[in-house]
């Protein structure tokens, strides 16, 4: 279940799979130096040199099909991270590929609604005809299988999707027949969406570079006409009857001011506090012993209309407790290791034998 099997990065990250490591495939192709110019383009799009690790992983699949660990090689020396906490992002998501795949990546959603209009029994099926289960490829590297938990289209279930392109309203038939032109080489149109390209294709196109010849395939792609029935037929059928969702339950509307003067503000116009329809605040009163943040924190605990803005509220209050685990065994708080030195935190800190906050105000209370 790992991205890098049999290596001691994902053991130590997912205390998964252990098994030894399968050789490259002779085909594979290498990462070359235009791969890592494309993954430092990556990088120059964000602040945080980090938050481009999900682009960079589908830029290695694009070149190689799967995340290998060449790939994560690659990925952990751009973005001074470690291996193993770039294998720790390639096993959370499944849309990184752990093993070869094949040249179209089959998905067959086998959620609630998708397995009821036979989803499962379309699965079944493609498994039986291809002879691999899910997450196998065919002996000819042109079908990855898998079944999906949730594909987002309940409208259309039964769903299957080829490279994340969807093809609605599946039966068992009618996804053999897909599947079988795909061995043969052609690329039905999907039901919605664009031309079908294939794994490597897409993964280019999620990694931020177009996966098209040129900008007139690109446009083609994007206006792709599409069958979208199901979703407009609710929307008619809500006019017809003249339906329409209940309104959000908000706070009452503020009255017009009076003779008497202008209304007394609401506890959440303290200071730091939004006030509905305008950004106005009013100054702290200074008279409750708290600093201003603490008694702007006071009114939108007090102003929360519900249990869940109540406890956002007051976790996010000066006074809250610590989150348990930030208090070391000698009573100081901060982290064991100092900022600047663990792998992957380069200058998020400054460098020194401990990392403590200091300057804390008095006790929090509960």
């Amino acid at each position: 279940m790992s991205a890098l099997p049999g290596s001691p990065e994902a053991a130590a990250t997912t205390g998964l799979d252990d098994s030894p490591v399968l050789p490259a495939p002779i085909d594979l192709p290498p990462l070359t130096e235009q791969t890592r110019i494309e993954a430092r383009e990556i990088i120059a799009r964000y602040p945080v040199a980090r938050s481009a690790l999900l682009p960079m992983l589908h830029l290695v699949q694009s070149y190689q099909g799967y995340v290998s660990p060449e790939g994560v090689a690659l990925c952990a020396e751009e973005l001074r991270l470690t291996k193993a906490e770039v294998g720790a992002v390639a096993t959370f998501y499944t849309m990184y590929k752990r093993r070869p795949t094949g040249r179209h990546i089959v998905s067959v959603c086998t959620n609630t609604l998708c397995a009821v209009l036979g989803g499962q029994r379309i699965m079944d099926a493609l498994s039986a005809d291809l002879g691999v289960h899910h997450d196998e490829t065919t002996a000819d590297g042109s079908i990855t299988l898998e079944h999906a938990e949730c594909l987002a289209a309940c409208d259309y279930a039964p769903v299957v999707t080829v490279d994340y392109e969807f093809y609605d309203q599946q039966d068992v038939e009618s996804a053999r027949e897909l599947v079988a032109a795909l061995r043969r080489g052609e690329k039905p149109h999907p039901t919605r969406g664009a031309p079908l390209t294939d794994f490597r294709g897409i993964s280019r196109q999620l990694a931020g570079f177009s996966q098209h010849p040129d900008q007139a395939a690109a446009a083609v792609a994007v206006d792709a006409p599409g069958n979208y029935e199901p979703t407009l037929r609710g929307l008619r059928l809500a006019a017809e009857r003249g339906e329409s969702a209940p309104p959000m339950r908000g706070r009452e509307p503020e009255p017009a001011d009076t003779a008497e003067g202008p209304r007394p503000p609401h506890p959440s116009q303290a200071q730091g506090g939004p006030r509905d329809g305008a950004g106005e605040t009013v100054r702290p009163s200074g008279d409750t012993g708290e600093t201003p943040g603490q008694e702007a924190a006071d009114a939108r605990v007090a102003a929360a209309d519900t249990p869940a803005e109540k406890a956002g509220a007051a976790g996010a209050h000066p006074d809250a407790p610590e989150p348990a685990g930030r208090r070391l065994p000698d009573g100081r708080e901060g982290t064991d290791t100092p900022a600047g030195r663990e792998p992957g935190t380069g200058g998020q800190g400054p460098d020194g034998p401990s990392r403590t906050i200091e300057g804390r105000g008095p006790a929090r209370r509960r």
